[in-house]
């Protein structure tokens, strides 16, 4: 019984050592705070309601990197904590500097363009970076140059880029581009005649689809778009495929099997330059939808993954560089040592000039992947990746310099 006693107060002498030892241990550990941001605008319904997207989007991604730092920092002595906001244009620097309060210098924002230039210029002059996961627009590549932002978030040229490199490799040399009216629509068809003269296709024909309002869903349905696509389509010059420019979801995902010619279609509908897509199952990229999945309830999407890969982008970076500090992050982020796994077949780094992610391009439709960019046979003296895009010479932004 004696015996006994001593080995119990053995014991509990060597768990209270225990507790404490954890307890000096995580008081001793780096804290990293990391804000999401996001700048809520109105947006149309998309066309399909399998589109609509969850109020979790993005947020989730933020989440899932958060466990995965902490995963890492359990052995490296960091601490990943997450802070979110959501807020109206007008009250989105209000938000990030309440963000930037609690302690975190490292935002990320799901903004669009307009939105994160006037955030990057309410963060100038102060210990703050902005991780951008969702603006692709070019000009932020090539003309207005964000010291504080790193883009996260693939542009449209790289997009484009990555299909006109796959739509060469199947020898469609000739595209029907059809684009939409909207602004986006503009930017993206710029995008794709770009891509078209780089690589030297030829765009035969060109149309734009007038967006006249209505209800979109409810004014739809498949007895009218079966009359007027293949009207609208008709009499085109000849042409291997059809490529859509309809960033505002109007009237792409009605072009496959209602154009007037059999022809594969492509860009917005049909065969897709995205960032990620759900069926992903190549380099280990299964067991990352899986976690996804069972911390969401539902599947990955791209502004998902790209909030991901801005957290861990930050955690790749603190735990090499043991440092917190801005400037310190910065500079290793767009440094020669810094490389990430992302799951698309190669690490991905920075582009020191601009502060865009070399990534690839996956190239799907609704339920695989067909390929992913760059395609072999397209070559570069630094790497594949700066094969997609404003490579240095095409651009203005000298951030390195």
């Amino acid at each position: 019984m004696k015996s006994g006693f001593s080995t119990f107060l053995l014991a509990l002498g060597v768990s209270a050592l225990a507790v404490l030892s954890s307890g000096a241990i995580a008081a001793d550990k780096q804290i990293v705070r990391i804000g999401v941001l996001k700048v809520e605008r109105e947006q149309p319904l998309p066309l399909s309601r399998l589109d609509l997207p969850p109020d979790d989007l993005g947020f989730q991604g933020a989440r899932l990197a958060t466990k995965d730092n902490n995963t890492t920092g359990q052995f490296t002595g960091q601490d990943y904590q997450l802070e979110e906001a959501t807020a109206s244009p007008e009250d989105a620097a209000a938000a990030l500097d309440a963000l930037v309060e609690n302690g975190a210098p490292f935002i990320i924002t799901i903004a669009g363009a307009e939105d994160l230039i006037a955030l990057s210029e309410h963060a100038a002059g102060r210990d703050i970076l902005l991780f951008n996961a969702q603006a692709e627009d070019d000009r932020l590549r090539t003309e207005v140059c964000l010291s504080n932002v790193m883009h996260i978030a693939p542009s449209r040229a790289i997009k484009a880029d990555g299909l006109a490199q796959f739509l060469l490799f199947k020898r469609w040399r000739e595209w029907f581009l059809i684009s939409g009216s909207h602004e986006a629509d503009k930017l993206w068809a710029d995008a794709l005649r770009r891509s078209a003269k780089k690589f030297g296709i030829e765009i035969v024909e060109e149309r734009v689809y007038e967006d006249t309002g209505g209800g979109r869903r409810t004014d739809t349905g498949h007895v009218l778009v079966q009359r007027q696509i293949p009207v609208f389509t008709q009499r085109a010059e000849d042409h291997d495929v059809l490529v859509a420019a309809d960033e505002a979801d109007v009237f792409a995902a009605y072009l496959p099997y209602h154009t007037w010619d059999a022809r594969p279609v492509a860009g917005s509908a049909g065969l897709r330059p995205i960032g990620w897509h759900p069926a992903n199952e190549a380099w280990g990229a299964t067991q990352f939808q899986r976690r996804f999945e069972r911390l969401a309830g539902r599947l990955v999407r791209s502004l998902d993954y790209q909030v991901w890969l801005s957290a861990r982008a930050v955690g790749e970076a603190v735990t090499r560089t043991k440092s917190t500090d801005v400037a310190t992050v910065t500079d290793y982020l767009v440094g020669p040592d810094f490389e990430l796994g992302v799951f698309k077949g190669t690490k991905v780094t920075f582009r020191p000039w601009n502060h865009q992610l070399r990534q690839p391009v996956l190239l799907a439709n609704d339920r695989m992947i067909v390929s992913v960019s760059p395609q072999k046979q397209f070559l570069h003296q630094v790497t594949q990746l700066d094969t997609l895009g404003f490579d240095r010479p095409e651009s203005q932004c000298t951030l390195d310099q």
